[in-house]
């Protein structure tokens, strides 16, 4: 596995500290991206949480998921979680080490009181000692937050500076961008109040609890409640290794819903999902790969957005347009664009593979953030689409109406037909996944060889004078 070392430098650490009126946080940020550009430590908030203990809970659920690894759980992880203000809401975001669980708390507008919300985003420092502080606010204690550098700190750079040196996995960044791709497929599919909600999640196992399973469950709603079943019935959700969701334990006292999403199942393979538990001005949601072993960066859901470049030449236009809205309309950026709504989404798609997008199922939109980390690696270092390219380069690929013929190195032929825009090959992987895991390298190099010879055959129109 490809990694690059990451260093993430903070002016000081994160720290609680009690004061006349409460109780002040203050999360302090590494270098990020914001609209006048790249800064060094960037502030986005100061104010107060309308409810301190809930958000205090679900900013350690976050950072509980960002230093857990739920496969191969012997090997240690340790990631800051990403902030982005949006301006009216903040974004905690994290994903697991084994990139298998994708976590995000919505501090929304009615969970702040008294700050304006700042745009970028960045990494925020979550360290022990401020973990086990948070883990004491009671319900009563007033606790005003600050993301973020106080003015004070601007001008006292010269002191000390917390500088981490994060091993980082390239497939952490792939995780955000197949994660929000992979829930833009999700519909709401369940919906249980409180007592449900509470009673449900508590059921389930916990991870390395004796009799836990961490293979794939099913549930399918009945009512208000969720109900297991051994296989996938219509209608049913998805559950796979329901261990994964320990970090939904920290703010069931404080839920009102638990909403569950997920795709329409067309068979028996497993899926992904997600799970949002419904807090006072917030929300936290968990999203889960099909497998515990399976990330998300191999998921392959954007390898199609990033093989054409028409794709890629509309993301430069829409990524002009975006300006860091915590709800991004599709119509509206059509409108502004010039482009068809459909090519709109797949320039989000690309723009997601660089981090630069994301998905809230809540709100079945995309919203707008920086990822602060090299966004290049993502397509330099997918090997499927590195080897579809060399396949196209290598004059490989011949087409012959809706089959394709691809010959490998090992002078191997692997066929790949077309069925109403749906690629299946001869090939292993394809035997494997199935397309469950995105194009094989083979129907990549056919789509890409396809969409250049219409495109040529276009220019030669043109040029000829046909039209």
């Amino acid at each position: 596995m490809t990694r690059s070392l990451q260093a993430v430098a903070y002016t000081r650490s994160s720290t609680l500290e009690s004061a006349p009126d409460g109780r002040r946080l203050g999360l302090e940020t590494s270098r990020g991206t914001t609209p006048r550009g790249v800064e060094d430590h960037p502030r986005f908030f100061a104010g107060f949480l309308t409810s301190p203990q809930v958000a205090s809970a679900g900013l350690l659920a976050v950072a509980d998921v960002a230093g857990a690894r739920y496969y191969q759980q012997q090997l240690r992880s340790s990631l800051d979680p990403v902030v982005t203000g949006n301006g009216d809401r903040l974004r905690f975001e994290s994903f697991s080490g084994c990139g298998g669980v994708y976590a995000r708390l919505d501090v929304l507008t009615a969970g702040l009181d008294g700050g304006e919300v700042g745009h970028g985003t960045t990494n925020v420092d979550v360290n022990n000692p401020l973990r086990d502080a948070l883990s004491r606010i009671g319900s009563d204690d007033p606790l005003h937050m600050r993301v973020g550098p106080d003015e004070m700190a601007v001008t006292t750079l010269d002191g000390p500076v917390v500088e981490k040196k994060v091993p980082l996995p390239d497939r952490w960044l792939r995780g955000f961008a197949e994660a929000q791709v992979t829930a833009a497929g999700f519909d709401l599919r369940a919906e249980l109040p409180a007592a449900e909600a509470v009673r449900f999640l508590r059921s389930l196992p916990r991870s390395g609890a004796r009799g836990s399973s961490r293979g794939v469950q099913w549930v399918v709603p009945a009512g208000r409640v969720l109900r297991p079943t051994t296989r996938p019935v219509p209608g049913a959700v998805c559950l796979p290794g329901p261990e994964r969701l320990v970090a939904l334990q920290r703010v069931l006292r404080h839920a009102s819903a638990l909403r569950v999403y997920g795709p329409a199942l067309t068979g028996t393979a497993a899926a992904a999902s997600a799970w949002e538990v419904v807090l006072p001005g917030m929300r936290l949601t968990l999203t889960l790969s099909p497998e515990v072993s399976r990330g998300f960066s191999g998921e392959g859901g954007v390898l199609d957005a990033l093989a054409t470049d028409e794709a890629a030449e509309d993301a430069e236009l829409i990524s002009v347009l975006l300006a860091w809205e915590p709800r991004i309309d599709v119509g509206d950026l059509s409108a502004s664009s010039g482009l068809p709504a459909e090519r709109v989404r797949a320039a989000l798609v690309r723009l997601g593979t660089s981090g630069r997008v994301g998905y809230d199922t809540a709100e079945a939109a995309y919203f707008h953030r920086e990822l602060p980390y090299d966004a290049d690696r993502v397509e330099r270092h997918n090997p499927r689409l590195r080897a579809a390219r060399d396949l196209v380069g290598a004059g490989a690929v011949v087409l012959d109406g809706t089959l394709g013929t691809v010959t490998a190195q090992d002078g191997h032929a692997h066929r790949v037909r077309d069925d109403a825009g749906v690629l299946s090959c001869t090939c292993l992987w394809w035997a494997k996944y199935r397309g469950g895991r995105g194009p094989c390298k083979h129907a990549l190099a056919v789509r890409m060889v396809r969409r250049g010879a219409v495109s040529g055959q276009a220019e030669v129109l043109v040029d000829g004078g046909a039209r």
